[in-house]
């Protein structure tokens, strides 16, 4: 019997849960890769988290400091955020109305896929660390994770799942936090009839951002994901109906 191990911490103020599968998901070295990870995403939401009065994030939006004084990692963020804009075509935007920078939107894929490479350290584990609904999946084995997609209107069930040896699943959408999405091009709230669009990909970095933009994007979602390779997508309609593209290979 393959043996397995979990973890689950809150932070973000996301569920963030890490699974091991393996000869090694037992071993000391397996729960310190984890504790490292976890330590690595406190930090990440002490430094950027919009609703911690002393994060970067918000010494910044009152002005109490300026670019030159904030630690380089969060000049790193604002360059990503500037080439997410870039590539999605002002889809993905971290200016939020109001003239404040808000980074969330690709803070939490950079920041557990780069948490998530103390995991890849250890030999002979297969991990899943899933980040709120994001997810990150390295299998040496070559055995696959089956991930499941929520239901958008109805979070108790799955609609979909696709399995994954590697690489990323991330998902945008209503289901989590309701309609709280916006168009960075009107300012305005996004109105589309689809419910969610999950993304699969090599980095969850990418995945995520790309998700977002798509799910802006509304009908022309699948062409937002056009511009990268290896990622592809699956849209969930309000009334439950779902459309894939070629790639997706899930069920």
């Amino acid at each position: 019997m393959v043996s397995r191990r979990s973890w689950v911490e809150q932070i973000m103020g996301l569920p963030i849960s890490v699974l091991a599968r393996g000869d090694g998901a037992e071993s000391d070295e397996a729960a310190a890769a984890v504790r490292a990870v976890f330590a690595e995403l406190v930090e990440v939401d002490r430094v950027f988290s919009p609703y911690k009065a002393d994060s970067a994030v918000s010494l910044l939006a009152r002005g109490e400091v300026g670019w030159d004084r904030v630690d380089p990692v969060v000049r790193e963020v604002a360059e990503r955020c500037d080439t997410a804009r870039e590539l999605t075509g002002g889809l993905f935007d971290a200016r939020v109305p109001g003239g404040t920078w808000d980074p969330s939107g690709l803070v939490k894929g950079w920041s557990v896929e780069r948490a998530g490479a103390r995991l890849w350290e250890v030999d002979d584990v297969d991990w899943c660390l899933n980040a709120g609904g994001d997810v990150l999946v390295v299998c040496p084995s070559n055995e696959p994770f089956t991930v499941g997609i929520q239901d958008p209107c109805d979070p108790s069930q799955v609609l979909a799942t696709v399995a994954r040896t590697g690489g990323a699943v991330a998902t945008s959408g209503t289901a989590a936090r309701g309609a709280h999405l916006y168009d960075p091009r009107s300012g305005a709230a996004v109105e589309t009839r689809w419910a969610s669009v999950s993304v699969t990909g090599p980095s969850l970095e990418y995945a995520d951002l790309l998700a977002t933009a798509a799910f802006v994007a509304a009908d022309d979602w699948p062409e937002v994901l056009a511009v990268l390779p290896g990622y592809e997508g699956l849209g969930i309609l309000a009334d439950g109906n779902l459309f894939a593209t070629p790639g997706w290979g899930g069920r």
